[in-house]
């Protein structure tokens, strides 16, 4: 199995379009849940909109779809502490590097694909980016409500639910079907089944102000989302189309993007150090899916 140059130019717009939907998402102060919860409402709209037009999965399927959903609910959960916790430019890059990494770490045992040798040196340089990256910068005073422990533990939580659902995603969307039209109905069934729950939250944790917050900044959601779901559905297609450790991999190149977005937008603080862990995670990932050097 290899990766077709137009699925990784594909999976390089899911980076950029993953990275975006998360600073869209971690620049909320108001009221991140349900700016969350109207990004994954807006992903079951679309799902809806597609149903009707393609064919039911196959049975053997729905079991992956609902452990994805699942494990998806466990991810907004920790994704959405890490944020509350840490800058984007710090949590982004733990949180996606690690998925990857897990993924290639048990890849062989469940779903019978084995590393290369430079898959092993990218993962271990996924490893040191990521123990680099998690340190605490120097000189740097904390934001207001920041806590750089907790940050980094639920960042760590947020990888390995990452994990987590790209082997279930991957698994499902292999099972659904032969067709082109049976892998974009796992993906608008997983946008149906997993979309609404956190706006639901929202509604039952805060009903007096979320729909006041929701008037004023609904394009935000909406936006975000779209962004979000095509760029998932991207690359749940392309998990059935190659090795799951590599597309994870190459998906994940997002770091830096997220990075770049968090420092150059966000004005979060960076590092030298920083820069240095984040370009040595891309480095692993970008080996991990490259051609056969030795």
């Amino acid at each position: 199995m290899v990766v077709e140059p137009l699925i990784v130019a594909l999976l390089l717009a899911a980076a950029l379009m993953h990275a975006t939907w998360n600073a869209i998402l971690k620049a909320d102060q108001s009221d991140r849940l349900a700016t969350f919860g109207l990004i994954m409402t807006t992903g079951t709209v679309m799902g809806l909109c597609i149903v009707p037009f393609v064919p039911m999965i196959e049975p053997g399927a729905w079991k992956f779809l609902i452990l994805s959903v699942a494990i998806h609910v466990a991810y907004y959960f920790f994704l959405l502490k890490a944020y509350s916790y840490g800058d984007l430019s710090h949590t982004y890059p733990i949180a996606r590097g690690l998925g990857p990494l897990l993924v290639a770490l048990v890849s062989g045992r469940v779903i019978g694909e084995h590393l290369r040798t430079q898959d092993i040196v990218g993962v271990f340089l996924l490893s040191f980016g990521l123990v680099a990256l998690a340190l605490p910068l120097k000189n740097i005073v904390p934001k207001p409500g920041s806590r750089h422990g907790l940050a980094t533990l639920f960042a760590v939580l947020t990888g390995i639910t990452i994990a987590g659902y790209i082997i279930s995603d991957g698994m499902g969307v292999r099972a659904a079907g032969e067709t082109l039209e049976h892998r974009i109905s796992y993906i608008a069934w997983l946008a149906v089944l997993e979309g609404p729950w956190l706006l639901v939250l929202a509604f039952w944790k805060r009903p007096a102000t979320v729909w006041s917050h929701m008037k004023k900044t609904w394009y935000r959601g909406v936006g975000g989302g779209v962004i979000a779901n095509v760029g998932y559905g991207i690359a749940i297609y392309a998990l059935a189309l190659g090795p799951m450790a590599h597309i994870a991999a190459l998906r994940e190149t997002s770091v830096l993007f997220g990075a770049l977005i968090g420092t150059l937008i966000l004005g979060e603080p960076f590092g030298g150090r920083r820069v240095a862990a984040a370009f040595v995670i891309v480095s692993g990932l970008v080996l991990m899916n490259g051609p056969a050097l030795f």
